[in-house]
């Protein structure tokens, strides 16, 4: 059956969504109409579909609503291949956007808002560069899986980090290996996460850490989506893992350089834990209608 969606486009850092409300739940798209919309050349063109429904018309909903019953929203978020995804840094950010610019929520300046997500209840605060999104506790987890990707000569060992969804870290000698990686193919990854992961690849700055902020640039391939401009989550999983390989005395903040620009990373200590925040960007470019 088709359906007709008013949607509207947006991107953070070039990492780029579209984005539709439907506050009541009462559209499913699938997989394969995900997809459609997603390709860049017969669709609209995008890396991912999120959708925006109120938390209690959802079953992940609900569990957000459980851990926070102030989570009124939920970013339902599919990749471009249709399959859904636990959780998008740069996609979480232009969601608040869309909700703001729509009329769903009023957010403040310095204002926070819990968002549902099936990785969990994420807070986003809005500033006046944009949108910090709090992701959470994160955890080495994944192991050290050899990575090998078109183009490189060798495998190269990896770094697994979780952040609510799985990636895997991959450190290169430089900036001639990090532009030669042929990202359009799949890394292959032994052994193979079960779930998958995203890859990022990093380069660290000359110098790795200037007034006290580290710098590092990264390229990515998302699972379920290919390369991307950009990849919040794995901004920060990067962040973490050349952290984690520089030791003591590493700062707790860093700008993350990936193609679509630059993002922002900051660890501090919670309760629970250690948390890692994200900040950038995020924009809504244009509105359509499609029938799918």
């Amino acid at each position: 059956m088709a359906i007709t969606l008013q949607f509207s486009k947006g991107h953070g850092t070039g990492n780029d969504f579209v984005l539709f409300a439907d506050p009541d739940g009462q559209i499913d798209l699938t997989p394969g109409q995900i997809a459609a919309i997603c390709d860049r050349h017969f669709g609209v063109g995008a890396d991912g579909v999120i959708r925006a429904v109120r938390s209690r018309h959802l079953p992940e909903g609900a569990e957000a609503l459980a851990e926070d019953d102030t989570a009124e929203w939920f970013m339902d978020y599919y990749n471009s291949d249709g399959s859904p995804s636990e959780m998008c840094g740069n996609g979480i950010r232009v969601y608040t956007r869309f909700l703001i610019d729509n009329g769903l929520v009023e957010l403040e300046n310095g204002d926070t808002l819990p968002i549902g997500t099936r990785g969990g209840v994420r807070d986003v605060q809005r500033n006046l560069t944009g949108f910090q999104v709090d992701l959470g506790r994160w955890k080495l987890d994944g192991g050290e899986p050899l990575v090998r990707a078109r183009e490189l000569p060798v495998a190269r060992p990896g770094l697994g980090i979780n952040i609510g969804n799985p990636h895997v870290v991959v450190a290169l000698a430089d900036e001639e290996e990090l532009d030669s990686a042929d990202l359009g193919y799949i890394p292959q990854l032994d052994p193979t996460p079960e779930d998958g992961a995203n890859v990022e690849f990093v380069v660290p700055g000359e110098p790795l850490i200037k007034d006290g902020v580290g710098h590092i640039r990264m390229r990515v391939h998302e699972r379920g989506s290919g390369e991307t401009l950009s990849c919040g989550t794995g901004a920060a999983a990067a962040a973490l893992a050349t952290r984690y390989w520089a030791g003591n005395g590493a700062p707790n903040q860093w700008r993350v350089e990936v193609p679509g620009g630059t993002l922002g990373v900051r660890m501090w200590a919670a309760e629970d834990g250690e948390h890692v925040s994200l900040s950038g960007p995020a924009e809504l470019v244009y509105d359509g209608e499609l029938t799918v």
